[in-house]
């Protein structure tokens, strides 16, 4: 009942608010905050698997030195609340993948669900003139890393929104995935919650960015 009431008083609940958090300060590497975040997220009722899948998730988005970091972050403040005498729900293994088709397909496939927009082979301009980048983002993103369901579609594009708006020059993979984001069911007031977000933990130049790209895509 009072997750349901915290659901209706603010746009993001709790966990979904600790895992923007975690994601923006990750994206950033601001260490320091990040661990108050991952301790709340925590207590807030994130497993260590879902803060985890995040985590690496973020690799895609901000390079493996800041995922790396978030990971190494995450080991330290896990050992410290262990030493409290706190102990964290490890929370559910990805169910095994029954897909049988290659790995490009499948995250083809997963593009379209997220875009609603059929996907060519290969994506034009980028992907015609780099290859390899088209395959990396179909193969490895797109599928081998969201075909773990330890975090479904929404939580997985509210964790990409929050490191885009918190990272400079990334404002035409945030307005992409924003479209996605709200494909998979994430409103208009959570996608601002976001921005409050990265106002309060980043930055409110940073903020007023991403709010002006929110901005103009809904005109």
């Amino acid at each position: 009942m009072s997750a349901q009431q915290e659901s209706k008083a603010q746009p993001l609940n709790q966990r979904q608010h600790n895992l923007a958090a975690i994601s923006a300060l990750t994206a950033t590497g601001n260490m320091e905050s990040l661990k108050v975040q991952l301790g709340s997220g925590l207590d807030a009722g994130l497993t260590v698997n879902e803060i985890k899948e995040a985590l690496v998730q973020l690799y895609a988005y901000c390079g493996f030195p800041r995922s790396l970091n978030g990971i190494s972050c995450f080991m330290q403040v896990l050992e410290e609340r262990k030493k409290k005498g706190i102990t964290d729900v490890t929370g559910r293994e990805a169910t095994p993948l029954k897909d049988s088709s290659d790995t490009y397909e499948r995250g083809r496939k997963t593009l379209e669900t997220l875009t609603q927009v059929s996907q060519l082979k290969p994506a034009p301009g980028f992907g015609e003139f780099a290859p390899r980048i088209d395959a990396f983002l179909k193969e490895h993103l797109f599928a081998d890393i969201f075909d773990s369901d330890v975090l479904d579609y929404t939580q997985r594009e509210l964790v990409t929104i929050a490191a885009l708006a918190a990272m400079r020059g990334t404002e035409g993979q945030l307005q992409a995935h924003i479209g996605m984001g709200m494909n998979t069911g994430i409103s208009a007031e959570q996608v601002k919650s976001v921005f409050d977000i990265i106002e309060e933990l980043v930055s409110r130049e940073q903020a007023e960015i991403s709010r002006a790209v929110f901005s103009k895509m809904k005109k």
